[in-house]
């Protein structure tokens, strides 16, 4: 496989997408770092490097769907199965539940790959694992760009991540930077209209 993780963080620093502050994560954690893989993803030739790895890892897999949570994994899946050849979907939150939309339909017994660029509690990805569940489509193994949990998260099926890393988060209510009067911002995409 390509990419060390020195490699990744390099990529994720010099196109500005690693960034520090006080952030509220996805899962309504508070994190003094964000993964922005917009700000990579930006680059094609830095999206194809990432995922070409990723997809590498799961070329044995024979998927037939690689399937991503709106917004933020959208492009990642995309890329991902662009290079292995499969289709490329993506989930959307309807009331604040993950579902098929535009269309966008899995047949009983497909072969799915799950894709997040950033995971932290995994939320969103269980969420996309459920819908296809639900399905009767069935998930083969997940993959992120980066895990913030350090390994930690189990989906039930086979996960891979480029990097993995401990990244401390906190609930709002023992956050730390809250405590020291820090306002958090919130860079991602849940909640958007």
């Amino acid at each position: 496989m390509g990419l060390a993780s020195e490699q990744i963080l390099k990529i994720f620093r010099e196109s500005g997408a690693l960034l520090e502050g006080h952030f509220i994560l996805t899962s309504g954690l508070h994190s003094a770092s964000y993964f922005q893989c917009a700000l990579v993803f930006q680059y094609p030739e830095c999206a194809e490097a990432l995922c070409r790895d990723l997809a590498e890892y799961f070329q044995p897999k024979n998927i037939d769907t690689v399937v991503s949570p709106a917004v933020g994994g959208i492009v990642t899946g995309y890329e991902i199965a662009r290079i292995l050849g499969a289709r490329s979907i993506f989930t959307e939150r309807v009331d604040g539940k993950m579902t098929l939309r535009r269309g966008f339909s899995v047949s009983p017994g497909e072969s799915i790959l799950v894709v997040e660029d950033v995971t932290t509690t995994g939320g969103s990805v269980r969420e996309v694992i459920d819908v296809m569940k639900k399905n009767q489509a069935r998930v083969v193994g997940v993959g992120a760009v980066v895990d913030r949990s350090g390994g930690t998260i189990d989906f039930g099926v086979h996960y891979h991540a480029l990097l993995q890393m401990q990244v401390e988060a906190f609930k709002p209510d023992v956050c730390p930077m809250c405590a020291a009067g820090s306002r958090a911002v919130k860079p991602g995409s849940r909640g958007l209209k």
